[in-house]
């Protein structure tokens, strides 16, 4: 159910144990944007100090939040947001899988965050389905839950209505990722400045690596390149040359850096150039297609409903200008 004013409805749940900068990193981010109302809701009789079983909450916890708005709110919310909280084998007040197990059922938005995760396991939403979270707590969460698929080492995992994420910092790309979705890469991009986050992360990048990753700049030049040729044929070993490396030790630098193979970023780099022409630009399908290097409409058509859900039209009538063939409008400037 959207506002009076037509904003998409969030709803952060301040539970209790909740850690306060996985409330705020979702308020702050969603709410860079006119188009969403953030509200901060949780059960407003239990004290700040205290969680429902009379435990004190611990130091890096949310024992400076106060709750915007009761639980009885959520019922109006087009996203649920649920924070990760400590310990999570410790049980959370029925009033707050009520709330998330409404949600879910009339079929807003779910976003858990870190352990929040344990959350929605709690209330069978996630029964069968594929979900992450921060890597210290995977074990027990298909300990606990062994009906969840448990995915390691994932920044977050999106399946259907419901997207579950790792730690807090995988909470930006998360939140940006949902932004991207309702309002288009262009104003994901405008959000991702006023936070002053680097570029969303997708959601197939690990949570970590488990050798030390070089300067990152140390293919910046590289990739800065590829994003200036994109419409061109890039071919590894096409970088690996401009980057003055052999091809196996570029392969190796350039998967420390980024977490995914050479041709698996270029590929994603594409797919957001073409994002952003569909949104800002009337160019048609072709010009977008062979200037993201996809060379041909039909190519471009089957390699985007794959990795965006929709076709490139349709895409366009949801985030874009209206529709038109004419070649001769000047393109905007796209960077990745």
């Amino acid at each position: 159910m959207r506002s009076r004013d037509d904003r998409t409805i969030v709803a952060i749940l301040a539970m209790p144990r909740a850690y306060s900068l996985d409330v705020s990193i979702p308020a702050h981010v969603f709410g860079r944007h006119p188009g969403y109302r953030v509200l901060v809701c949780g059960d407003q009789e239990l004290g700040a100090d205290d969680d429902a079983s009379g435990r004190p909450l611990g130091v890096d916890v949310a024992a400076d939040i106060r709750p915007t708005h009761s639980l009885s709110d959520v019922e109006y919310a087009d996203i649920v947001v649920v924070p990760g909280y400590e310990n999570p084998s410790l049980p959370i007040p029925d009033g707050y899988l009520k709330a998330v197990r409404l949600a879910g059922e009339r079929g807003a938005r779910m976003v858990a965050v870190c352990t929040g995760v344990f959350a929605l396991a709690a209330t069978g939403m996630l029964d069968g389905k594929t979900a992450t979270t921060h890597w210290q707590y995977t074990d027990r969460l298909r300990t606990t839950y062994p009906e969840v698929e448990v995915a390691e080492n994932r920044l977050f995992v999106e399946v259907g209505a419901i997207l579950t994420s790792a730690g807090a910092g995988s909470g930006i790309d998360a939140c940006l990722h949902v932004i991207q979705s309702d309002f288009g890469t262009t104003v994901a991009d405008d959000v991702t400045k006023e936070v002053v986050s680097s570029a969303a992360r997708g959601a197939n990048e690990p949570q970590y690596m488990d050798v030390p990753s070089p300067p990152r700049a140390g293919l910046q030049a590289t990739r800065e390149w590829v994003i200036d040729n994109i419409g061109s044929s890039i071919t590894v070993q096409r970088m690996a040359d401009h980057s003055r490396l052999s091809r196996r030790t570029f392969i190796r630098h350039f998967v420390r850096e980024t977490g995914m193979p050479p041709m698996h970023w270029v590929a994603g780099q594409r797919i957001l150039g073409a994002r952003r022409l569909l949104e800002s630009s009337d160019w048609s399908v072709e010009r977008i297609a062979g200037a993201t290097g996809f060379g041909t409409a039909a190519n471009f058509r089957n390699i985007f409903r794959r990795e965006v859900g929709v076709t490139p039209t349709a895409y366009r009538k949801s985030h874009g200008p209206s529709s038109s063939d004419d070649d001769s409008v000047s393109p905007p400037t796209v960077r990745l």
